[in-house]
């Protein structure tokens, strides 16, 4: 794996590197520089309609596969990933401009989702019933068939993995369409997954922009959709798949509270603030954007937020001492700018960032937008309702605890919050009362296979991870049997209906 400049790379179907059909390729651009890096193929609709036959015709054998023989090849992937993970944080920091100490740290936890699914599959277990008039009820679980997944820029292997992990183990097939600004990963991880004996044809990677997506959403041959992306992307993803009635589960945008107490223990809670609002440069669905903190504390926590968002060291991601790199493309340090410039007419009161310093020589030109925090942000400005994926933050305070869920609830997205005090009486409540999917209690943004994830609202509906994750993969069906001798024959003077 070389993430060389100028490196090209074909789609991947079927097991092997293929040109799109009509040879045509798309530039992709590394985000530090703003130069092209790499070039995708670009897969037009008769590219897409062969990965899907491609799939189509792998997946009855690996349905029929058994549970055990889909677990080995898991655990063999979950091992090439792990003895390869090095090289795969370096590219992946490349074509992303997360800081590559960020990616090694994620590239770690890879393996987990792998090895977690192929352990519970293991344990699939249907449920019996003895119902009345002598009859034996029990379920039996079934694959999709191809399933579409189509994967965000912002971290291309974690959420890939997320739901490739439950899709195979529960014997899918699958297309994957990764995002066209950083595709690159994903195609990789597929001819990993030959090696580790994941038959070929079971997992494909189709490169390109929006009209590859529309018509991965529109083959015939797709029976389920997952996507992680943005809110109005969700939309045209829904509304096609409720067209041809195929199921899908969406992960979309987020504005994530993050709530500060009186009762909390302030610089674990700043420090909290810190990574929830900057790790990826903001760049992530439930990136602590807004902050609510009481006003007993709200003075000092400005200030030491302040002080440590003056500390982050913005640069090449290369480089194992940056913490903030650019965001992913000029659109979105475009939008970031857009925010910082309304949210200073609206009269928020900039008390960290907003210009940018000095960047390292060669990475001028990158996507950067300078670590952020405005104070005193109302409900009513921009900066508090809508999603800036970036490293654009702001802090309201509030008065208690109806306060703190009042804002925090305001606005059309339920995805993440956390809660920080040491009141856990207070926690508890708290949780109870917000419209999130995923809270954190005194910590932000931690993931695990075994903890689900989703949201509702324009959040999107869902979940991954956890058994919920595997579940949502596979189809459940009813089996009755008749057990009792004499069968009812109602036209002869049966007595039992239904």
């Amino acid at each position: 794996m070389d993430p060389a400049s100028g490196q090209s790379f074909p789609l991947h179907v079927g097991g092997q590197w293929c040109a799109a059909l009509d040879g045509a390729q798309r530039d992709v651009l590394n985000p530090a520089t703003g130069a092209t890096s790499w070039h995708v193929a670009e897969a037009g609709q008769a590219d897409v309609a062969h990965a899907c036959e491609v799939a189509h015709a792998a997946f009855p054998d690996w349905a029929a596969s058994t549970t055990d023989a889909r677990a080995k090849a898991l655990r063999n992937l979950a091992q090439i990933i792990r003895e390869r993970m090095g090289e795969l944080a370096v590219l992946e920091a490349s074509v992303t401009g997360r800081p590559v100490r960020e990616m090694r740290a994620q590239m770690g936890r890879i393996p987990e989702w792998f090895e977690y699914f192929a352990g519970i599959i293991l344990g699939l277990e249907g449920s019996s019933n003895a119902l009345q008039g002598g009859f034996l009820n029990y379920t039996q679980y079934r694959p999709h068939g191809v399933c579409a997944l189509l994967t965000p820029w912002n971290h291309p292997i974690l959420i890939l993995s997320k739901k490739l992990a439950a899709a195979l183990a529960a014997g899918n097939s699958v297309v994957v369409k990764p995002s066209e600004l950083a595709p690159i990963t994903p195609l990789i991880l597929s001819q990993w997954a030959v090696e580790a004996g994941i038959p070929a044809g079971v997992i494909n990677v189709v490169t390109g922009g929006a009209e590859t997506g529309a018509a991965l959403v529109a083959d015939p041959h797709v029976r389920h959709i997952d996507l992680t992306g943005g809110t109005e992307t969700g939309k045209r993803v829904a509304a096609a798949a409720a067209e041809r009635l195929v199921p899908c589960a969406l992960e979309l945008g987020g504005k994530t509270p993050v709530i500060v107490f009186d009762s909390a223990e302030l610089d674990e809670a700043v420090a909290g603030a810190l990574f929830s609002g900057f790790v990826a440069a903001g760049q992530t669905c439930v990136s602590g954007s807004r902050f609510l903190v009481q006003r007993g504390v709200y003075d000092a926590f400005l200030d030491r937020l302040s002080a440590r968002v003056g500390m982050l060291r913005q640069g090449d991601p290369a480089d194992p001492g940056t913490d903030i790199g650019p965001v992913i493309s000029a659109r979105s340090r475009d939008r970031c700018m857009n925010f910082i410039r309304e949210a200073e007419t609206a009269g928020a009161r900039l008390v960290a960032g907003g210009h940018l310093g000095d960047l390292p020589e060669g990475f001028e030109s990158g996507f950067f937008v300078p670590p952020t925090v405005f104070a005193d942000v109302t409900q009513d400005m921009p900066l508090f309702r809508d999603e800036v994926f970036g490293p654009v933050v702001s802090v309201t305070p509030f008065e208690d605890e109806a306060d703190a869920i009042r804002l925090a609830n305001a606005g059309p997205f339920a995805l993440g919050a956390s809660v920080w005090t040491r009141d856990i009486l207070l926690a508890h409540r708290v949780t109870e009362g917000l419209d999130a999917g995923v809270i954190w209690i005194n910590d932000h943004h931690k993931n695990d296979p075994r903890a689900i994830w989703g949201g509702s609202g324009a959040s999107g509906y869902g979940h991954e991870n956890g058994w919920d994750g595997l579940l949502h993969y596979m189809i459940k069906r009813s089996v009755t049997v008749r057990t009792a001798q004499v069968f009812s024959d109602w036209f002869g003077g049966g007595q039992r209906y239904g």
